[in-house]
């Protein structure tokens, strides 16, 4: 689908490619970061970014988009019986992987080392989904250059990476952590070397990505209108959550709504495609329940996964999850944390692989839910 507008005595503009269509794509990607700049700004107004995450914001953005999302997963996977045959060492093997690598760093480096490494893992995973979003709308438009492909990705990265780095150069002054405190390494000195050189770099790749647009706009009054809304809103939710301010509640909304909200979009998307191949899946037979039943599934695990969490390791919000369970000993935290954290880590990795160009092409359900026809019947 493409918008067009007219331009007084200027040749059309055509603003395309589209995943799902200009309304659909506005809302999916432009929504959330609209949703959480203006909880940013809220929150100056109602002082409240200077304290701990309210409760109210933990319910909304971490259970009900954050952990809701990676439960989402299970959509494209392991509730799909024919997809797991197809894939059984990748769906069988991750998880006993990851579980056994978990329990090794526990082990061997303690609870800092495990949550340092999945905090790590966690953050490779939230730039690679937006360096994913812009190739496939790059593969939309029909753009396989590789001057365009270094633009994309490298605006993306830099953007990323510069907050990163600013963040590591001022970690004894952040209000917020990505997991738990002291997660990130103490390269504070090395950081703050770096930063005048990642902030130049970002600026140039930023300036170069402009500039490479508007020469495309000017040759042939095309926009690449949805590579552009995720590449600013990737860009401007990690500078305002990390650079611009220094609160757990704008950190927590501008990074969990851009990435949450528009992968939620994409497996409802899958989902709903899927039913029309593989009607019988116990995930089509949800799906086919609509929107409702599809949210109200992730929900529900999510609901347990953090009262699991909340009772037998944080102990925090006995209020909604009830009396903690007695804490366990060192041996069996280092069973029992990678085992709760298996399912964000699961996703994590398998997120590498799913959306790949070769699993695209080989289901008809995911090169429909990215917009792409269908393969052609043999």
């Amino acid at each position: 689908m493409a918008l067009v507008t007219e331009a007084g005595s200027n040749p059309r503009v055509v603003l395309a490619p589209w995943l799902w269509g200009a309304r659909v794509d506005l809302a999916v990607f432009g929504g959330p970061a609209l949703a959480a700049f203006a909880v940013v700004v809220a929150a100056r107004a109602t002082s409240l970014e200077a304290g701990a995450l309210p409760e109210w914001s933990w319910l909304v953005f971490v259970l009900g988009v954050d952990v809701a999302h990676v439960w989402s997963t299970l959509f494209r996977t392991y509730l799909d019986g024919a997809e797991v045959r197809r894939r059984p060492v990748r769906y069988l093997g991750v998880p006993v992987a990851v579980y056994a690598m978990g329990v090794a760093l526990h082990l061997i480096g303690g609870s800092l080392v495990f949550w340092r490494a999945l905090a790590y893992l966690a953050v490779f995973h939230f730039i690679r989904q937006q360096v994913g979003w812009t190739a496939v709308y790059r593969a939309r438009a029909g753009d396989r250059g590789r001057l365009d492909k270094l633009l994309d990705e490298g605006v993306v990265y830099l953007g990323t990476l510069y907050p990163l780095v600013y963040w590591h150069a001022n970690l004894a002054d952040r209000r917020f952590s990505w997991f738990v405190a002291g997660d990130f390494l103490e390269v504070s000195a090395f950081a703050a070397r770096a930063l005048p050189f990642a902030r130049v770099l970002f600026f140039v790749a930023l300036a170069l990505f402009v500039a490479r647009q508007v020469e495309r706009w000017a040759r042939t009054r095309t926009v690449h209108a949805g590579k552009l809304l995720v590449i600013a809103t990737t860009v401007a939710a990690w500078y305002v959550g990390i650079v611009a301010t220094n609160s757990d509640l704008d950190f927590t909304v501008t990074n969990v709504l851009v990435h949450g909200v528009p992968y939620l979009a994409l497996v409802w998307a899958y989902a709903r495609e899927r039913r029309r191949d593989a009607p019988r899946a116990l995930g089509s037979r949800i799906a086919a329940g609509g929107a409702a039943a599809f949210v109200s599934l992730v929900l529900v695990f999510a609901w347990v996964e953090e009262a699991a969490w909340d009772r037998l390791v944080w102990h925090d919000r006995e209020w909604l999850f009830g009396e903690a369970v007695a804490s366990p000993g060192a041996l069996a935290l280092a069973l029992v944390v990678p085992l709760l954290a298996l399912p964000q880590a699961t996703h994590y990795v398998l997120d590498a692989f799913i959306w790949r160009r070769g699993d695209t092409r080989a289901l008809d359900a995911q090169r429909r839910a990215l917009g792409f026809r269908a393969a052609p019947a043999s």
